[in-house]
């Protein structure tokens, strides 16, 4: 684990150094279980436009879920603040803050080595004076490979693809394709490290995001 985390550092230090047009994401995922049916999600999101240090967007999110059947099908009902910094042309910047509310579907599949989850969230967004509504669907995949299934001291592959619809023209809001290699320490504790490409109606971003993930 801990060639691991030198690693991770070790790839954020290169494309800092060699790419500042290339975005990272600092991100924590934490779930509290308060019992077999209840749970608390909490995350924290720190997005830069280059590698280290230009804010895009702090991004704070809450919420209680409830598992419909154990461990395979939660719903949730969740709270975002998100602060967004947006360059007006190459030097200035402009804040925005939106309030975001959003319901969420999660269901999985194990097959083997392969973990699947799909989630459904809507989110009724109210950012600055302007109310959006956007849907989203997320469709990932964990493939587990040097144990049979993804366990304590497992390393595995993880790929995913999220699309958002947006309630107004043009309503194709964005998708995003992401690949990465994690580490499953144990029942509580995992790390990831991947690539993701953003593609907008006219354009697109490469971010490198770094994730753990923390379940207690």
């Amino acid at each position: 684990m801990k060639k691991l985390i030198l690693a991770l550092f070790l790839l954020t230090s290169l494309v800092s150094s060699s790419q500042s047009d290339f975005g990272d994401w600092l991100i924590y995922f934490g779930n509290k279980k308060i019992n077999n049916k209840w749970n608390i999600h909490h995350e924290i999101q720190y997005r830069n436009y280059n590698a280290i240090g230009d804010l895009e967007q702090l991004l704070i999110r809450g919420g209680l879920g409830y598992n419909l059947t154990e461990n395979n099908n939660n719903i949730l009902l969740g709270y975002g603040y998100i602060l967004s910094e947006n360059y007006i042309n190459t030097e200035d910047k402009v804040q925005v803050n939106e309030h975001r509310i959003y319901q969420q579907f999660i269901t999985k599949q194990q097959f083997g080595r392969f973990n699947i989850s799909h989630r459904y969230r809507l989110e009724e967004r109210f950012v600055e004076s302007v109310f959006k509504l956007r849907f989203r669907y997320f469709l990932s995949c964990k493939v587990a490979l040097n144990n049979s299934k993804l366990q304590k001291k497992t390393f595995y592959l993880s790929a995913y693809n999220e699309l958002f619809i947006g309630s107004k023209s043009p309503q194709f809001d964005r998708n995003r394709l992401y690949g990465g290699l994690g580490y499953q320490h144990n029942s509580k504790l995992k790390f990831e490290a991947g690539y993701m490409n953003q593609f907008f109606s006219s354009s697109n971003r490469d971010q490198l995001n770094l994730i753990v993930a923390f379940n207690f």
